[in-house]
């Protein structure tokens, strides 16, 4: 052995000599121990048992990189293979074959050191380090093959969806999506196929317990060495809590601009009732402003109660007590009860009519008088408040010849919410007997959200309403002082209405008892969705419209196609919308917004 032998079988590294045939003449004991065997000497090329490709296609001997090297009498770098040793095992490594040269350049043999590559190593390490992350991922990450089988799932997709990962690897990735998304796994598969990524976009999931889970979705191609799309990985995030926020972001602005409306519709028709039976303009402006201030103050209890109602003797105070010059002619007794916020709305302007009454002309005025007011809790079917006002010590009560705004609205501001209000003038001064619902504090705040509908005032004397002369509607709404201009307006034009109603059961009585021609539907009553009235008028026949600050999602699912006259709105287009529902087949006026659903 030369001793140039002996250096290179001192080499830790695997290093072996050819000549120029590329026969092996000399190999150290790294290398035979990277081969897993001793290879005989004359051996063409190399010692490996076999050769391999990296994408792991057969390499033969004489097309192995030492092959190359000799026969082309050239240096081989950044050449890379797969050596299999006799007991099977492969081994990536990198060979740095080297041809040796006589003094005229003639190939005479060639050395070659062969350094195994730590690629397995890494991608061990790597597939080990992404493992962990996987499996500690707030995010449910699945795999799947091309097919839609699932190969892998994490704690976090337990977590999220119910399924362990036993119950779900072999099993189609269907089973999470429901029935009417499947349409969303063909699109994916076809992306991937394409090699594209589908990034985040919010869908639905289906739970193991049933639970629709909302989730944002990544979708990623998984390749193989060669390039091949094999499957695919899904990383889903449960944004149900986002979607929550969402949810209650939309939900608040849509009952701030409700409110903000129903307040300004609400004023509209205070101020058109007032003035058609008002005297003179100082009458209006002292009328209006009164009921104004009257509404403020009972907002101004509703804030201080976080939106939730307020007390009897709260609204007393406010609207009757705090306005008289002398507190001592007036009495009140009663329990400590809470009404929700319409009714509280509704009884503010109710006291606020009769202490008006009271100040000018009654127990309240400089001719002097006493008022006492008590109230009731009566628990029969439902929770009932029972208020009477009775004013004594007025001398002359005489009746007034006709019925002005104020006696309207005391008669009929509690309808809307399925109470009732009976005034009459007794030798002593007036006697008002008040019937209030007491709902439940959720039935109320629900009540008062929802269930109250928005006009704009308007006039008719210069319009030509001959053809709605006759015509027969039913006005269905639970704010009494919306109705009574809707009615105000609408008898103006020549129609009949056949009856207001502030409740689904006496819309529902009127409707299977009146004849009707059109009817305006609020969106819900109370807070109870219209469904069942929408479904009866239908059925019926009987052509109607929703008059409604909210938007066409508010309405009943089946009947979202149906004319919506955005509010506020005017007397004019109050009007036109009643002449398109009587008049078969006519197309929308102009002026009415119609919203249509969105098809997409």
């Amino acid at each position: 052995m030369h001793s140039s032998d002996d250096l290179l079988e001192a080499l830790p590294i695997p290093v072996y000599v050819t000549d120029a045939e590329g026969r092996i003449t000399f190999y150290n004991a790294a290398a035979a121990e990277f081969w897993g065997h001793r290879p005989e000497l004359g051996s063409l090329w190399c010692g490996s048992w076999r050769l391999y490709w990296l994408d792991g296609r057969p390499m033969a001997h004489d097309e192995c990189p030492m092959a190359v090297a000799i026969k082309e009498g050239r240096t081989i770098r950044g050449a890379e293979a797969v050596a299999e040793r006799p007991d099977g095992t492969r081994v990536p490594f990198t060979p740095y074959p080297t041809p040796l040269k006589d003094e005229q350049g003639n190939v005479v043999g060639a050395v070659n050191m062969l350094v195994e590559t730590t690629r397995r190593k890494h991608a061990e390490v790597e597939s080990a380090r992404l493992a962990a992350i996987v499996m500690s991922s707030d995010d449910a990450i699945i795999s799947k093959t091309l097919d839609g089988k699932i190969t892998s799932w994490n704690a976090a997709a337990t977590r999220i969806f119910g399924w362990e990962a036993e119950e779900v690897i072999g099993k189609p990735i269907t089973i999470i999506i429901p029935p009417h998304l499947l349409s969303e796994e063909t699109e994916i598969l076809a992306r991937l196929r394409r090699g594209e990524r589908t990034d985040h976009f919010d869908t639905i999931r289906l739970a193991k317990d049933g639970r629709l889970v909302n989730i944002s979705l990544t979708v990623s191609p998984i390749r193989d060495g060669s390039g091949l799309i094999v499957g695919a990985s899904k990383v889903a995030r449960d944004v149900t809590e986002r979607k929550q926020h969402e949810e209650l972001q939309r939900l608040l602005f849509d009952e701030l601009n409700h409110r903000v409306k129903n307040t300004l519709a609400t004023i509209q028709s205070i101020a058109s009732q007032s003035l058609e039976t008002a005297a003179s303009p100082q009458h209006f402006v002292g009328g209006f402003n009164g009921r104004i201030q009257a509404l403020a103050r009972a907002h101004d209890l509703l804030v201080q109660g976080k939106m939730k109602g307020a007390s009897v003797m709260e609204i007393i105070r406010e609207q009757v007590v705090l306005g008289s010059s002398d507190g001592t002619r007036i009495t009140c007794n009663g329990p400590l009860v809470q009404v929700d916020p319409q009714v509280a709305m509704q009884l503010a302007l109710v006291l606020h009519e009769l202490a008006t009454n009271a100040r000018k002309y009654g127990a309240l005025s400089p001719a002097g008088g006493e008022l006492s007011i008590s109230w009731k809790l009566l628990m029969r079917s439902a929770s009932e408040i029972h208020l009477e006002w009775r004013e004594s010590g007025v001398p002359d009560v005489v009746a007034p010849v006709s019925r002005g705004f104020g006696t309207k609205l005391i008669e009929r501001t509690l309808q809307g919410s399925g109470g009732s209000a009976t005034l009459r003038f007794d030798t002593g001064g007036v006697v008002c007997e008040l019937r209030l619902p007491l709902h439940s504090e959720g039935r109320a705040a629900a009540g008062s959200i929802q269930g109250e509908t928005e006009l704009r005032q308007g006039h008719l004397g210069r319009r030509q309403m001959g053809d709605l002369r006759g015509k027969r509607i039913l006005i269905i709404e639970d704010e009494p002082l919306i109705a009574m201009n809707i009615e105000s307006e609408l008898e103006r034009a020549g129609c009949k209405v056949v009856g207001t109603a502030g409740t689904v059961e006496t819309a529902q009585d009127l409707i299977g008892s009146a004849r009707i021609d059109a009817a305006l539907l609020d969106a819900n009553l109370g807070g109870r969705p219209v469904d069942e009235i929408a479904a009866a008028l239908a059925q019926k026949g009987i052509p109607f419209a929703f008059a409604t600050g909210y938007g066409r999602d508010a309405l009943p699912p089946a009947f979202r196609e149906a004319p919506i006259l955005a509010k506020p709105f005017t007397a004019e287009q109050l009007i036109e919308v009643v002449q398109d529902l009587v008049a078969s087949g006519a197309s929308m006026p102009a002026g009415v917004v119609v919203l249509r659903p969105n098809k997409s």
